[in-house]
């Protein structure tokens, strides 16, 4: 078994007329270090599958392992539990919240650990330090650019030291040179041994990882090797 299995996975919205069969049997596996992209058109549904890899969105039908652990046999707080130790998030849209300086939105995943402030604030810092933002964890996410706000989100997700990150098209509201540094830094991320996981509808950012699995109406229709 791969250390990431995604066997038969199947996820419906909506019953009866209305459903929508988002997710339609896909299977496939990732092994501990990869960087892999998922790509498709809209509605294709990438989203919904790095939903129920994000342990967000129970599946209909099928099975979806890490590390050997069935998430989704999982109660809901061995879920949460299973969030916190293994996975870090990334959205488009950064979700900083904007009254909090830098220091205090990278230390919202520490929240729940049970170790004290000043060492969080440490954590904080030094995740701020691995994405070149050293020095600006007093700013607020309105005081630093774009590109700043989503090495910040980076930091977030990386601050508890998951062994895998999802990352929803990361560059999606970056500029070229942003995206190229953004880019960069996620091969950086993953030499140090993290895998990743993301989502994106540019063919450039998917040329830095080293696979692409395609979808198409809620199939795997393609998994490219990237030489």
């Amino acid at each position: 078994m791969s250390y990431i299995q995604v066997d038969d996975l199947s996820k419906q919205y909506g019953e009866g007329e209305a459903a929508v069969l988002a997710v339609r049997g896909i299977n496939f596996g990732i092994a501990s270090g990869e960087l892999i992209a998922i790509m498709g058109e809209s509605g294709s549904g990438k989203s919904t599958l790095l939903t129920v890899m994000g342990a967000l969105n129970s599946p209909g039908r099928g099975k979806y392992w890490v590390d050997e652990i069935d998430v989704y046999a999982l109660g809901q707080e061995e879920r949460a539990d299973f969030r916190r130790n293994y996975l870090g998030f990334v959205f488009q849209s950064f979700h900083l919240i904007p009254y909090l300086t830098v220091q205090e939105n990278v230390m919202l995943p520490l929240t729940p650990v049970n170790i004290r402030k000043k060492q969080k604030r440490a954590m904080a810092e030094e995740a701020l330090g691995r994405v070149g933002l050293a020095g600006k964890g007093g700013r607020l996410p309105s005081q630093i650019s774009g590109g700043e706000q989503e090495r910040v989100a980076i930091a977030r997700a990386m601050v508890n030291n998951p062994p895998i990150l999802l990352a929803d098209e990361p560059t999606g509201n970056l500029d070229t040179k942003n995206t190229r540094e953004m880019m960069n830094l996620l091969q950086e991320l993953n030499s140090d041994g993290m895998t990743i996981i993301m989502v994106t509808h540019n063919p450039e950012c998917a040329r830095y990882t080293q696979r692409t699995l395609r979808l198409s109406d809620g199939l795997l229709v393609e998994e490219e090797k990237i030489s």
